[in-house]
């Protein structure tokens, strides 16, 4: 290893090294830079993230910190502000650091080397050391690791539009408030007292609004409309109002923003999913179990969600959606169990998703998204339709005239978000012969009736429904069906043979049937039935006794039925049982003897229920691996665990969070 050498005849550059310089203006950054400034001058922590999606003002705030008087105090010349890129090279970052110190550049034949170096050259420094790694990309948290050494004094600072839990909980860069858009929006299109041409005041508010609180967004606008003619602006704001995207109404900002998605260069199915999500409404929550319905078949992700969560999280780490959780039980997750999931997306990013569905040809797009201001037209050409992979279409506040005359013979999943009191499926739809997902959901208070189910029998690949604010008159026998939901209706099931319906369905889900008092006992007919998840359905007095015909059950879950009286004595029967949930089932004052028999059962979950009792047989629960329950309910259970020795009982803590309504518009 080369011993360090000054060079001679230079010294040191005097002042930080790489940092940008001063912005000429911000607002609406002080709280931010106030919670990073306290965690790099008294926090503990000796990495720290800031976090954002692109254009959300990190690097400025990164730069008024390394231009900030009590930063400058504490660490003066020793700020390093290293710009990283997609390609960025270890080595060169480290050769220009030493260059910048005064020191011979040494000969690095690897980046351990350059690594290695650059501990020994900033422990030759006097005083605290600041470095500021800034747009660090994904999956780099190891090359973020390499910079850290152990000195006395000395912080990371880590931007990036990925949170990289691995450092702890980062500061997040949110939108800027609607008073401080246009404060910033003013600025940059020099709208002050001697400025000729001053818009009025509503069409100021008009264009600001329309860029989201992004900064980046709103310095192109308005300097893009600075010193314009009113003409320009009543143009712009005439563009929005018909609907057109930020945008579609600016060149400069057409070619920026889409970089933002250049994190998912690297995976194909992260940036699709990415996509997927510019499907549904604006500024409604997209629940996450309409998502994994839709991989599952998309992209042959599993089942149970596990493959898609974990895409999720890394968008949600990424900025790119904001994961929302109704009612958090730190159980629900280890169970698969997704129905308080949602995801709220920015307006900017919806937009974004979709216009990155529109970039390619027609006859090569993977979605059709009807209800935008696209031209259409064009959509009702055959031979234009047959290369799509994916077709999905989204019909808002329109009948199914508004899409006819499209023949998607190549679509896998169709989405229908309504806001109409009945509808009917058009003639056109029975040409979806691989269509595998249909998710139906209806916006209005109100559900919407459902009048032609039976065009689904014609769908021989139909393997998933999602009906959410959905009444069905009828269901008709739908043999390729493996699951369905019901989600927010008032009756789940009011005519019909369910068995005859749905053979071979394999997992039914039904949540919030406000009006459902009794299951019908022809769901006992369905053997092939391995998931049955009844929860919130609050008039709900009893299952029917002939549930113990459901010998492939394994898992069934009626959590939060409050009026749940009590259980068949035929449950006992259910042989394959693995899991069952009775959480918030509050009136249910028993479980009956034949539980013991259950002899597969690996977990009970039963929170809230104290006033439920255990019957002895519980003793011969042999496989029993895992309760959770409130602190009464486990005291019951510690009674029996002498006897359950593999028996852990666990409490969990359960947050329930409505500040997702906050995000929701009705």
């Amino acid at each position: 290893m080369e011993e360090m050498t000054k060079r001679v005849g230079f010294g040191r550059i005097n002042g930080p090294f790489g940092v940008p310089e001063k912005p000429e203006f911000s607002v609406g950054l002080d709280a931010a830079l106030s919670k990073v400034k306290m965690e790099l001058l008294n926090g503990p922590k000796s990495i720290f993230v800031l976090t954002g999606f692109g254009g959300s003002g990190k690097t400025t705030l990164a730069t008024l910190l390394c231009w900030d008087e009590q930063i400058k105090s504490k660490f003066r010349e020793n700020i390093f502000f290293v710009t990283f890129s997609k390609t960025s090279k270890l080595k060169i970052i480290v050769e220009r650091l030493f260059e910048h110190l005064g020191y011979e550049v040494p000969r690095f034949e690897n980046d351990e080397e350059a690594i290695n170096q650059l501990g020994l050259l900033l422990r030759k420094l006097k005083g605290r050391v600041l470095m500021v790694l800034d747009d660090v990309w994904p999956d780099s948290e190891d090359l973020v690791e390499k910079f850290k050494f152990h000195l006395a004094d000395y912080k990371i600072l880590v931007t990036s539009r990925v949170a990289f839990p691995r450092f702890g909980t980062p500061c997040v860069l949110k939108p800027l408030l609607h008073q401080h858009a246009i404060t910033l929006f003013r600025y940059y299109a020099l709208l002050d007292s001697n400025s000729l041409n001053i818009p009025h005041e509503d069409v100021v508010q008009k264009v600001v609004k329309s860029c989201m609180g992004l900064p980046l967004a709103i310095k192109v606008i308005g300097r893009s409309l600075s010193h314009g003619p009113n003409e320009l602006w009543q143009k712009m704001v005439l563009e929005l109002s018909h609907g057109n995207s930020i945008l579609n109404c600016n060149t400069e900002l057409l070619t920026y923003l889409p970089k933002i998605l250049d994190v998912l260069e690297d995976d194909r199915v992260i940036k699709e999913c990415f996509m997927d999500l510019g499907l549904f409404p604006q500024d409604q929550r997209i629940p996450v179990t309409a998502l994994i319905d839709m991989w599952t078949e998309l992209y042959g992700l599993d089942n149970d969600g596990i493959e898609a969560m974990e895409i999720i999280n890394k968008l949600h780490s990424m900025n790119l959606a904001n994961v929302c959780i109704a009612r958090k039980n730190t159980s629900d997750t280890d169970n698969y169990y997704y129905n308080n999931h949602f995801i709220v997306l920015h307006d900017l990013l919806r937009e974004l998703a979709i216009y990155g569905s529109t970039l390619e040809p027609i006859e090569e797009r993977k979605r059709l998204i009807i209800g935008t201001n696209e031209n259409e037209s064009e959509w009702g050409l055959d031979e234009k339709q047959r290369g799509m992979v994916t077709c999905i279409l989204s019909n808002y506040e329109k009948g199914s005239s508004y899409w006819s005359h499209i023949h998607s013979a190549q679509a896998k999943v169709l989405i229908l978000n309504l806001r109409v009191n009945q509808y009917s499926f058009p003639e056109s739809m029975q040409k979806m012969s691989k269509l595998k997902a249909l998710i139906i959901t209806n916006y209005n208070f109100h559900p919407s009736e459902l009048t032609n189910f039976e065009l689904l029998a014609l769908l021989s690949n139909l393997k998933r429904i999602r009906l959410e604010r959905i009444a069905v008159l009828s269901f008709v026998t739908l043999k390729a069906l493996r699951k369905l939901s019901i989600y927010n209706t008032s009756h789940a099931f009011q005519d019909g043979i369910i068995s005859d319906a749905f053979p071979n369905l394999v997992d039914l889900n039904i949540d919030y049937c406000k009006d459902m008092v009794v299951l019908p006992s022809g769901l006992c007919d369905i053997i092939p039935l391995k998931k049955l998840s009844v929860t919130n359905c609050h008039k709900l007095l009893a299952l029917p006794q002939e549930i113990g015909k459901l010998v492939h059950l394994e898992l069934l879950r009626l959590s939060s039925c409050s009026d749940l009286e009590r259980l068949p004595d035929s449950i006992g029967r259910v042989q394959n049982l693995a899991h069952l949930d009775i959480s918030n089932c509050i009136s249910l004052c028993n479980l009956p003897e034949d539980v013991g028999k259950l002899c597969n059962l690996r977990k009970v979950s039963m929170i809230n229920c104290a006033r439920c009792e255990l019957p002895y047989s519980v003793v011969n629960l042999v496989n029993l691996k895992m309760v959770s329950c409130d602190e009464e309910t486990s005291a019951s259970w510690e009674g029996f665990k002498a006897m359950l020795p593999n028996l852990l009982i666990e409490v969990p803590q359960v947050d329930v969070n409505l500040n997702w309504l906050h995000s929701v518009s009705s």
